[in-house]
């Protein structure tokens, strides 16, 4: 009998998890040497890291929201949009903005309902007219705030940060934080030390409400890889 996509799905990632300890967690340097073998993809995966922490997702001074400087990068060239008055949209064209515009790209999104970037930066006067498509860009997490640094009074900074690597991340409504740390392809030296910058980042965030530990565990995987339990120190 012919199988189907799901059972030869099934079958390798199946095979994939038999390589791996599902009770002991790894050293970093191990993980990532896991995480790379066991990304069989015919694209170039991403590096995810997932980190359980300890926060009580319902209460506001715990959640997490900021922004980190990967020295890599993750791999993935961003789509970067800036809504700026006329005089300043050279400036974010030149920082690398692939997207920009003024009062009529927000009319744009508002009629066509239509998302073609990944990130969204603006200046504080422009907040007013984004309010008309708040309902837009905030179920997609994009509408600009001055925690991940996209509502700034430096578009050229902030612009040519985030297309040097500078991320962007969160606590879900679980307590959990998911980000990727780079491509398979990246050599396991690169990879180590963006983990290790953006476990910094995550560590320097501990809410201090938390008396316990802030860090429960961690898991690393590739796309569509199994995930492996990373040591926590």
């Amino acid at each position: 009998m012919k199988k189907t996509n799901k059972q030869l799905h099934s079958k390798r990632f199946g095979d994939l998890k038999g390589k791996i300890d599902p009770i002991s967690p790894y050293p970093i340097e191990d993980a990532i040497k896991l995480a790379k073998e066991t990304s069989t993809t015919k694209f170039d995966a991403s590096i995810d890291i997932v980190i359980r922490t300890g926060i009580d997702p319902k209460k506001s001074d715990q959640q997490i929201r900021t922004t980190a400087s990967l020295p890599h990068g993750t791999g993935k060239k961003l789509i970067i949009a800036v809504i700026v008055p006329e005089d300043k949209q050279k400036e974010a064209k030149d920082a690398g903005a692939k997207i920009v515009g003024g009062e009529e790209l927000i009319e744009k999104i508002a009629k066509t309902g239509k998302i073609n970037f990944d990130i969204l930066l603006t200046i504080p006067e422009m907040m007013r007219s984004l309010s008309k498509i708040a309902k837009i860009l905030g179920p997609k997490g994009i509408m600009p705030n001055p925690k991940t640094e996209t509502l700034t009074t430096n578009i050229k900074k902030s612009v040519e940060e985030l297309a040097k690597g500078k991320i962007r991340y969160k606590t879900d409504d679980t307590g959990n934080i998911h980000t990727a740390i780079g491509k398979a392809s990246f050599d396991d030296k690169k990879l180590l030390e963006n983990y290790n910058t953006f476990l910094d980042s995550v560590n320097e965030q501990k809410p201090t409400a938390i008396k316990g530990s802030f860090i429960k565990n961690i898991s690393i995987s590739s796309s569509m890889g199994p995930g492996i339990k990373v040591q926590v120190q």
